[in-house]
């Protein structure tokens, strides 16, 4: 009589879920620096009326724009994960987003100017099982500018579609002499940050 023995294996096979991330943004900033540390996304804008946020808190201002956002954008399926964000630019307890005309960007960079102001970005990121909160702070120094320089630039077409009515990473860089912080904060999103926060959410660069 032969007697022939069967050895089970049992082999443990880890699934990793892919989650999508949902962009609540139009921001060409904040999708230019999504791809650049490759983060594929989709876009889907909010909605929403920033003026309803009457707080002049700039921490809190960015909190609750960063969440209304977020809300405003649905999760339509379970595999998805929403990113808002917003950014503001204080100085002098004032709150500078961006300027409506160029009277008002030639006021901002005139009271920045040789000065140390603040960027604030608050970040929403939200699943249907959690979410989560923060705001991230950057302090950045303006070079002493001439009425010349600061007339320069404002005739360019950059500042009107940012907070402080200036964007660091393009010509606005000739105005900055140092920051202490996140840089990419600055462009408007604290990007190193955001990967961090993403990976427990299931998504990976």
């Amino acid at each position: 009589m032969i007697t022939v023995l069967f050895h089970e294996y049992f082999i443990k096979v880890e699934i990793k879920m892919t989650k999508k991330l949902i962009l609540a943004s139009f921001s060409p900033r904040r999708q230019e620096l999504l791809q650049q540390v490759n983060i594929p996304f989709t876009i889907r804008r909010a909605n929403i009326d920033e003026s309803i946020i009457k707080v002049s808190n700039p921490i809190e201002k960015v909190k609750q724009l960063a969440v209304l956002k977020g809300n405003d954008v649905p999760l339509l399926h379970d595999d998805e994960v929403i990113l808002s964000a917003d950014t503001v630019v204080s100085y002098d307890q004032q709150i500078f987003e961006k300027p409506n005309d160029i009277d008002e960007a030639r006021a901002m960079i005139t009271a920045l100017n040789g000065n140390i102001h603040e960027v604030f970005t608050g970040v929403m990121i939200r699943a249907k099982e959690k979410e989560i909160l923060f705001v991230e702070k950057t302090e950045v120094q303006f070079w002493p500018l001439s009425s010349e320089e600061i007339e320069s630039y404002i005739q360019t077409n950059e500042p009107y579609d940012k907070a402080g009515a200036y964007g660091i990473q393009s010509l606005g860089a000739m105005l900055v002499k140092q920051i202490i912080g996140d840089y990419y904060n600055v462009v408007g999103l604290p990007l190193s940050r955001v990967v961090r926060e993403l990976r427990p959410f299931g998504i990976e660069v």
